[in-house]
């Protein structure tokens, strides 16, 4: 908006030809540019020029010429304007029926017209309908008052695409912001309601005193939903819809919308399934989701899937768009249209927590965008007893909205009509331009927080509002008895139609209750099972695959530019297997990205800075430095298989690998916004969705993932046991300790430690390319999936005595070692001589080995443990079974001793081998790390030298000093 003071611009009625054409000029480049009153003049009149004909949606427009000749005529259509801008703040959206104070500029008088203008009769554009002849002013005000201060409030002004605007003012003035419904319309949203308060009723009455967390007050949601399921699939083809909500009124959607049973419900409500609580897992009933297929009048079918959220509420909105995400790119839906998302927020929760704001802001990127949100707010007027006064400082809670631009429809909770016509327009709107839409449903909430919490004691006033406030199935039951569109005898069919079948419901739930938890080996996962097994599978890739991807990654197309750094590289990824080079880490995980491409695994990996890799290893998408044109070599080994064919989407993994495909999947690699919380929850989404596709996050250094604690804790680590589904995603954590500080040091392995049970999720440390080759690969080589936590390494990425060589990634070669015995001891009579046994895991191994070559140490051996968990207790008692059983079994790790893997090493040695576990590292501290370069050179020599033993005082302080 312009600064300058409006002092020493011309009046509206004193504005001349040159001026306006001159502003309409500027305006036209940047609408933003031009003050206030001007850009609502012109977004009104829309002027010609250069021949083109005027825009037929504007006010006026039609029939203006290319500058007003009437200065009336200029502030009518500035009036109307405002009524765009400004009418939705004297809209009547309140629930309760309190007037809103209208702003001034919705005053003839303050645009310059008098009592002697209303009954003049002005050009309405097609503000009136297409072709209404001239009216008079009092009329016009009449019309912009039913459209724009009505039961829906519109909020458009912000929104600076002109298309898009012109398209929502012509579908908003077409039908004077109102539905045109048929009476079965009517009576069903009538059916709807009765369902919604009927559920919340019987459930009061059976179970009093039990959360539910209950709609009531906010019940015209129901229809809302109703409707917006059935103009997808009708009207847009739409066979799959992804929800996401938090706990208020989510048990009436699931079963009134989503499909839930009634017999399920009620039998989370008597708490009499037995299998969760055998497992010791399972989540209350208000956390839960379930999927299941909608079928519509028509005859078309939906499928519904409700995304499990824990009391983090709004930090299930990323994970239900990746799930969306993934759906698209599985079905081929490149118009992002047969599967869409709808995400439900609380009027508190929307500005209150930040990963909203950071979903809105990849939501038009191109590695996150699902084609448009519809975002639907059940705007209580409360937080938990918090006023909207102490809650946000904006006016709306959806004021966030308009950081994309995005629309947004206030709504009156009392109108249901209103209600299904706000929610129709905004997916329309979606599907016309793939954007974000807001729609905040204005409501209140009848109880407190939960049916036992007193809200009066902090809202007095608005609570003695509610209380005895009618509901709204009753009022707008009365409405359409007295407008005869149904009868007393109607009612009491429709009370009957739901009562019986819950009465029903309810009594064989006493006498057996059901499963109410949706199978997770169903659709897509069919094939998979739950349980972990260390059953070995073949890991290794045949020699020809190998040599086909290397060969891809020192390939360009003729003409393009590659960094001239990074032409060397390049050549030897393309010649290590040929020419037998060592393969780093990039190299190694290249060469497990392309050949699952080959067997038509999609990858998709997504962080920050992710193409080139934090530590410029990775270089997976290359960019011409000429014309900044992006080209990746993994997608071009092969022809890419179209989106959604079995090349493209793993599903040919179920039977290994596919000889003679001449197809491959693709690369799907992003560079994300600077976000954690709100792009790993996505990628969740996503992996929740692909069991056959390998989908990965990699964080800028390990302890970056802390932003995403919730994710981790909530869903990667719990999701399995709480809500029965399955997830495959993989966390890429650079760990090392050398000397750059706490925030660049640790990924924090021991809280992911702490949250493994029940073999949850995977944690490993790899020591070299090989093994994380295997690993990766691993990852989609197995009937089942769990999350998997990498410590991946920083130093060792072109370290030569860390690399593998090409013979250790073929079949055959061994795969994925759990735990690495010392390869200097091969055999039991060298093993002998060993006194000393140093478990690790990771980077600290190649400090201990170069300290024991340094001070020629022949009786310590070192075994690495390169997964943590699931803990292979056989085979690290075998390895430690083949040394002397009087050798010494310390733990050996780089981090403080209050850190790392240490604590939880030492608790499965006491439960698997009822024995201790010594510790040598640093002492514990409350920072991951030193900041001090020397200081961590000096810890550094000093567990090393309890481990394996002092260096010579000449080379201790050539290492101190950094030459060593």
């Amino acid at each position: 908006m312009s600064s300058a003071p409006k002092a020493v611009l011309p009046a509206v009625n004193a504005w001349n030809a040159e001026y306006l054409d001159a502003q309409y000029q500027q305006w036209l480049n940047s609408p933003t540019s031009v003050p206030d009153d001007l850009r609502s003049f012109f977004q009104g009149f829309d002027l010609a020029r250069n021949g083109h004909a005027p825009s037929a949606v504007t006010s006026g427009a039609s029939r203006a010429p290319s500058a007003p000749s009437d200065n009336a005529q200029a502030a009518v259509v500035n009036l109307m304007q405002h009524y765009r801008d400004l009418g939705h703040h004297a809209a009547a959206i309140d629930p309760f029926g309190r007037e809103r104070e209208a702003p001034a500029e919705l005053n003839p008088l303050h645009v310059g017209l008098t009592a002697a203008d209303m009954d003049r009769e002005f050009s309405t554009g097609d503000a009136a309908g297409p072709d209404a002849p001239p009216l008079p002013l009092r009329r016009i005000v009449e019309i912009m008052e039913e459209t724009y201060c009505g039961s829906i409030g519109v909020e458009i002004a912000h929104v600076t695409n002109r298309t898009e605007w012109e398209w929502l003012v012509r579908r908003i003035e077409s039908t004077r912001n109102k539905p045109q419904l048929t009476k079965p319309q009517r009576v069903h949203i009538l059916f709807q309601l009765h369902r919604a308060e009927l559920f919340e009723k019987f459930c009061a009455k059976k179970y009093v005193g039990v959360k539910r967390f209950s709609l009531e007050g906010g019940e015209s949601l129901i229809p809302m939903l109703d409707r917006f399921i059935e103009h997808a699939g009708d009207a847009w083809n739409t066979e799959e819809i992804v929800f996401a909500m938090a706990h208020r009124g989510r048990l009436n959607v699931l079963t009134n919308i989503i499909g839930k049973t009634y017999e399920q419900i009620f039998t989370e409500f008597e708490d009499a399934w037995k299998p969760d609580a055998a497992l010791g897992g399972g989540d209350v009933k208000y956390h839960r989701g379930y999927s299941a297929a909608r079928l519509l009048p028509s005859g078309k079918s939906v499928w519904l899937c409700m995304c499990s959220n824990p009391s983090h509420l709004e930090s299930v909105g990323p994970v239900a768009l990746g799930r969306c995400r993934a759906k698209q790119r599985m079905g081929g839906d490149s118009e992002r249209t047969r599967c869409i998302p709808l995400l439900i927020h609380g009027d508190a929760a929307l500005p209150g927590q930040g990963i909203v704001a950071e979903s809105l802001n990849f939501s038009q990127l191109d590695g996150y965008t699902v084609g448009g949100t519809v975002h639907v707010v059940i705007n209580n007027l409360i937080g938990f007893t918090t006023g909207e006064e102490d809650a946000r400082s904006t006016k709306y809670c959806t004021d966030i909205a308009k950081s994309i631009e995005a629309p947004v429809f206030h709504v009156n909770g009392e109108d249901p009509e209103a209600v299904v016509h706000a929610i129709t327009l905004a997916l329309d709107y979606r599907m016309a331009f793939k954007k974000d839409v807001f729609v905040d449903l204005v409501c209140y909430r009848r109880h407190g927080h939960n049916e036992t919490d007193e809200a009066a004691f902090t809202q007095p006033i608005l609570y003695k509002a509610i209380h005895g406030k009618p509901s709204v199935l009753k009022t707008y039951a009365e409405r359409l008895l007295a407008e005869g569109v149904i009868s007393e005898q109607d009612m009491e069919g429709l009370r009957k139609s739901i009562d019986q079948p819950m009465d029903k419901a309810w009594s064989a739930v006493k006498a057996a209750p059901v499963d109410p938890t949706p199978d997770p080996g169903h659709r897509r996962w069919e094939g998979q099972k739950g349980e972990w097994t260390f059953e070995p599978v073949e890991t290794g890739a045949s020699r020809e695959a190998l040599l086909e991807v290397s060969h891809a990654l020192g390939q360009w197309p003729e003409g393009f530019a590659p960094h001239p750094k990074l032409v060397k590289t390049l050549h030897e990824r393309a010649r290590c297997v040929q020419d037998d080079l060592p393969i780093d880490w990039g190299t190694a995980e290249a060469l497990a990205f392309g050949t699952l491409l080959c067997e038509g695994t999609l990858v998709r990996l997504s962080g920050q800075d992710v193409r080139r890799g934090t530590f410029s290893h990775r270089h997976a998408a290359l960019r011409d430095v000429n014309t900044s044109q992006l080209y990746i070599p993994l997608n071009n080994i092969r022809e890419m298989g179209k989106p959604g064919t079995p090349e493209d989407v793993g599903t040919l993994i179920a039977g290994g690998p596919q000889k003679g495909k001449k197809r491959q999947a693709k690369l799907c690699i992003y560079d994300s916004p600077l976000s954690e919380f709100s792009v790993m929850g996505f990628e969740y989404g996503f992996s929740l969705a692909s069991p056959n596709m390998l989908v990965l996050w990699e964080a800028q250094f390990g302890d970056f993932c802390n932003g995403a604690q919730t994710t981790i804790d909530q869903y990667l680590a719990a999701g399995e046991i709480k809500w029965q589904r399955w997830c495959g995603l993989v966390l890429l954590l650079p760990h090392g300790y050398e000397g750059q500080g706490p925030e660049h040091s640790s990924c924090r392995m021991e809280r992911f430690l702490q949250l493994c049970a029940d073999d949850n999720m995977q944690v490993c440390n790899c020591s070299t390319p090989a093994q994380y080759f295997h690993v990766l690969r691993r990852q989609l080589r197995r009937n089942f999936r769990k999350p998997l936590i990498i410590a991946t390494p920083k130093s060792l990425l072109r370290a030569p005595f860390a690399a593998s060589r090409a013979s250790e990634l073929v079949e055959g070669a061994g795969g994925f070692h759990e735990v690495i015995d010392d390869p200097i001891f091969p055999s039991k009579n060298e093993k002998k001589r060993v006194k000393r046994i140093l478990m690790c895991s990771g980077k600290v191994y190649y400090d201990l080995v170069t300290r024991r070559t340094e001070t020629g140490r022949d009786d310590l051996a070192i075994v690495r443990v390169e997964q943590l968990y699931p803990f292979h207790a056989e085979m690290i008692e075998r390895i430690i079974a083949s040394y002397p059983s009087d050798a010494e079994v310390v733990w050996v790790q780089e981090e403080p001793q209050n850190a790392g893997a240490w604590s939880y090493m030492l608790v499965q040695f006491r439960e698997n081998f009822g024995r201790d576990l010594p510790y040598i590292g640093r002492r514990a501290s409350s920072t991951p790390a030193t900041g001090s370069p020397r200081r961590h050179k000096e810890e550094l020599d000093e567990f090393l030298t309890d481990a394996v033993g002092a260096l010579s005082a000449e080379k201790r302080a050539a290492a101190l000093a950094g030459a060593h």
